[in-house]
């Protein structure tokens, strides 16, 4: 679900360890013929706006506008946010590159900051390339802003900040190249996107030399769009969701529990590879050594040391192969899901506030004293 090349496909169909399979229940965004399944996915028709409101801007009750631009179903909405970067260069008009980490050593505090270099066609822009230097917490906020302005679209996750100390060393070479490379595709995914690349805020990121100035302006609306939220969680209780929202939200809670087992049990395959591949490259050489002393037997023990090494290569690239390539893909599509769940949590908080006004004014009616002609 990210901005790039091919289209997310339905996820396959997981064992269930647990009262109810993941095959057993019906993909909600998956297309089908049946009329039943067409019948079932209807839109509520409380949420349908008369015509009145559709040439009309939208906006949340804090203020913060909606972009209407958005699918009008959920599948079409998947489509249009991909995983893979493999969109073709001739029909690019962004490219953003992160690179260049340098770390800063301040009084207070030490970061990493990395070099976002941009070019563009766009008109949007004033200048066809700029360079500006970011740190993590510019990320952050960046993809905050999105969310922020864009409710409707599923923003592309971006790398934890947190690790554990004494665990992993965030200053490290490796550490500072992983991270790297996940806000680079961050970015990338963003700027391939046909909507979320024309956010001004994301322009602002890519261009401003001192992002400073902007995050002191948004923190007012960004308190007053919390009390907003806080106030319409708190007051009134959401009767239903519709059924399609419900069943991508049902859907989502499995898919999310499944891939939850799945990378406990990768981190714990990982963890005894590693103890294996320790317990191997102490054992080589033991049969090296007794070679040495029984010269009878020095040709098959060196064999067998032999083999031996070639089983600790295999295994070490087996490990880097789940660390490198399969975990960080499964995380992310964990990420993902969690962002498609603020998706949904935010359509409720709206649906939320829309029934307490729908209430509020049906009691007016009541209370309106009738006039006698």
């Amino acid at each position: 679900m990210s901005a790039g090349g091919g289209g997310l496909g339905t996820p396959r169909a997981l064992p269930s360890s647990g009262p109810r399979a993941l095959r057993d229940m019906p993909h909600p965004l998956a297309a089908s013929s049946s009329e039943e399944a067409a019948s079932e996915l209807t839109p509520s028709p409380d949420l349908l706006l008369p015509r009145s409101f559709a040439d009309k801007d939208l906006s949340l009750p804090n203020g913060t506008p909606v972009d209407t631009s958005s699918p009008a179903s959920s599948s079409s909405l998947l489509n249009r946010l991909q995983l893979d970067d493999d969109l073709d260069g001739e029909t690019r008009d962004l490219f953003v590159t992160v690179d260049d980490p340098k770390k800063h050593i301040c009084t207070m505090e030490t970061y990493i900051t990395y070099r976002v270099t941009t070019k563009t066609t766009r008109a949007e822009f004033d200048l066809p390339e700029y360079s500006v230097r970011r740190r993590y917490q510019d990320f952050d906020w960046l993809r905050n802003k999105l969310e922020e302005s864009q409710p409707t679209h599923l923003i592309p996750p971006l790398p934890e900040k947190f690790v554990m100390k004494g665990v992993v060393d965030r200053f490290s070479e490796e550490f500072v190249e992983t991270r790297r490379k996940a806000l680079d595709k961050f970015l990338k995914r963003i700027a391939d996107h046909p909507v979320l690349s024309f956010n001004e805020h994301f322009n602002v990121f890519l261009t401003a030399k001192d992002l400073n100035a902007y995050k002191k302006q948004g923190m007012a609306l960004l308190s007053k769009m919390g009390e907003s939220v806080k106030y319409v969680t708190g007051a009134y209780k959401l009767r239903s969701r519709p059924l399609e929202f419900a069943a991508i939200g049902d859907y989502l809670d499995t898919f999310v529990l499944k891939l939850g087992t799945i990378d406990r049990i990768a981190q714990r395959i990982i963890k005894e590879e590693l103890e294996y591949l320790v317990e191997l490259r102490e054992y080589g050489p033991v049969y090296s050594t007794w070679g040495g002393l029984e010269m009878e037997l020095a040709e098959p023990l060196e064999g067998v040391s032999a083999c031996i090494g070639n089983c600790c290569t295999a295994l070490e690239e087996l490990s880097d192969d789940m660390t490198e390539d399969f975990l960080p893909v499964l995380r992310e599509y964990i990420l993902y899901s969690e962002s498609m769940k603020n998706v949904l949590k935010k359509r409720d908080q709206v649906q939320a506030e829309y029934e307490a006004k729908l209430e509020a004014v049906a009691l007016k009616k009541e209370d309106r004293p009738k006039v006698s002609i």
